[in-house]
């Protein structure tokens, strides 16, 4: 029998922004993320690593080979910005790429994985996408991806994102689209490993999205989302609701959302598709029980 997966988490914000979320009735993103994918596999090993942080101990290239997965979690850093916090997750991302060890992004990671394989970033001219990514369309190369099987082809998400994809590395598909943001899902492959990515938050539970709003208020009354901060704090508490009841009808009609967003299955099915149909297929391939 082949025993459970060995994962790392790359934290992608720094201390103090994790420090800031966790204010807000939130965790830090790497914490959230190592909990779902021991929810999802239980007995995985999951790591957490922090390159964002000044002096951290990261691991090189032969610890990244001891890994039979790598995640990369949400950011509030701009990667076009540079910084020795975005430098060093682009260094440790690169050095992943030569281990043929399978990656997997979400919205930061996402546009980390591309900048590290040579696409570009941009802040996206529309403005930011937050709450839910309305109307995400997996492409005809989607709907038969693994990413996406059980996954509904035409889908709402989590997301809190002012970036995005400009271009793709070279010889990416794309998987999923929404007229926010054409890349909403992509794979492509750097050095050795298969990157698979989404520019939204399959992993967040409710709680964190309304933490995220806390957070980012009044920014969001004055970029046009609210009308006050009465009215938000209103959404916030939906956002909680849900997070107590997920199935109660009249917020999923209020919000036009489907179980693509309310069963926990369904929202998460990107991550466990990953681990089960590219981690540990990649395992055996590489002679690992």
């Amino acid at each position: 029998m082949m025993s459970a997966p060995r994962l790392l988490v790359i934290e992608g914000n720094t201390a103090e922004a994790r420090a800031r979320q966790i204010h807000y009735g939130g965790e830090a993103a790497s914490e959230g993320y190592a909990r779902l994918l021991r929810e999802l596999f239980p007995g995985a090993v999951v790591d957490i690593c922090y390159p964002a942080d000044p002096g951290a101990n990261l691991p090189d290239r032969a610890g990244l080979d001891g890994y039979d997965g790598i995640a990369i979690t949400g950011s509030s850093l701009n990667i076009y910005k540079g910084g020795v916090e975005v430098l060093q997750q682009i260094e440790l991302v690169r050095a992943a790429f030569e281990t043929g060890t399978p990656v997997f992004g979400s919205c930061w990671g996402l546009q980390l994985l591309t900048v590290a394989a040579g696409g570009v970033v941009r802040l996206n001219p529309r403005g930011r996408e937050v709450g839910f990514g309305r109307r995400i369309r997996t492409t005809d190369a989607g709907r038969d991806h693994a990413m996406f099987v059980d996954k509904p082809a035409v889908f709402e998400a989590m997301t809190v994102h002012l970036d995005e994809v400009e271009t793709l590395p070279e010889g990416a598909t794309l998987l999923a689209t929404n007229d926010h943001s054409q890349v909403q899902a992509a794979e492509f492959v750097a050095g050795r490993s298969t990157c698979w990515a989404v520019q939204y938050h399959p992993e967040y539970p409710f709680r964190e999205m309304a933490a995220i709003f806390r957070r980012l208020s009044p920014s969001l009354v004055a970029e046009g989302f609210f009308m006050d901060e009465e009215e938000e704090a209103s959404f916030i508490a939906d956002f909680e609701h849900f997070e107590r009841e997920p199935g109660n009808k009249a917020l999923a009609w209020r919000y036009g959302i489907d179980g693509a967003v309310i069963q926990k299955g369904l929202r998460t099915i990107e991550i466990r598709n990953w681990v089960e149909r590219q981690v540990i297929p990649t395992r055996a391939a590489r002679g690992r029980g």
